[in-house]
């Protein structure tokens, strides 16, 4: 088997929870709705907010708890409350372990991140969680354009010419099976899921590579992995 030099992480549910961000943006937007005229105090828009998306209910969230709490409401607002979730300056910290092994990895690979998501959204966690500091190349893949996020194996293609590695000697640290792991697979990279106990996305994908080849329960687990490449 080939040498890994380079160890590429995705960055939600794969560093941090990615449910502390959704918690931070649904108490952003509640503050902002909480200042109109005729509007709950944002603890209880918070607490209807958090409702439905604890329910499953993760792509209509504001349509639905405004329409339980009795607040009218037209497309322009709904827009408005995606902006503000999107724009918010998130109140996320990165997890001890993470952190841990950010620093262990660091000095024997080459570390990236390789993220999917809107790109002023992105940029504000990597902010918070304070992690620029140990990646030699992040790629925000809404940079190359939407229809470039993931499965798309075009992030993938520019970490390899930005760092001038071969596929055989990365691994890709992520979560989701329904796309984080296809491109990778296909590309020769070694692909490792992390299944963090709050995760957000459970399902899985019917596509052939969608499933990495090695499985860890925690961040903790993966310098060992590593060391026996």
């Amino acid at each position: 088997m080939t040498m890994i030099t380079t160890v590429v992480f995705d960055l939600d549910d794969t560093l941090y929870d990615e449910v502390e961000y959704c918690k931070s943006g649904f108490a952003s937007v509640s503050e902002f709705l909480a200042g109109l005229p005729d509007m709950p105090s944002a603890e209880g828009l918070f607490n209807a907010f958090w409702a439905q998306f604890n329910a499953g209910n993760h792509t209509k969230t504001f349509n639905s708890a405004l329409s339980k709490l009795g607040i009218g409401y037209d497309d322009k607002l709904i827009r408005q409350l995606i902006k503000v979730y999107r724009n918010h300056e998130p109140k996320i910290t990165l997890p001890r372990e993470s952190r841990e092994v950010l620093t262990e990895l660091g000095p024997k690979f080459t570390l990236a991140l390789l993220t999917d998501g809107f790109l002023p959204s992105q940029q504000l966690k990597v902010q918070a969680l304070e992690i620029e500091q140990y990646f030699k190349c992040i790629i925000y893949t809404e940079q190359l354009g939407r229809e470039f996020w993931k499965p798309s194996p075009a992030g993938f293609e520019k970490l390899m010419e930005t760092l001038n590695v071969k596929s055989q000697s990365m691994a890709y640290v992520a979560d989701n099976r329904m796309k984080d792991f296809i491109a990778p697979n296909r590309l020769g990279f070694a692909t490792i899921q992390i299944i963090r106990p709050a995760r957000l996305h459970l399902e899985s994908s019917q596509e052939p590579d969608s499933a990495a080849k090695y499985t860890i329960r925690q961040i903790s687990q993966l310098p060992p992995l590593l060391d026996k490449f």
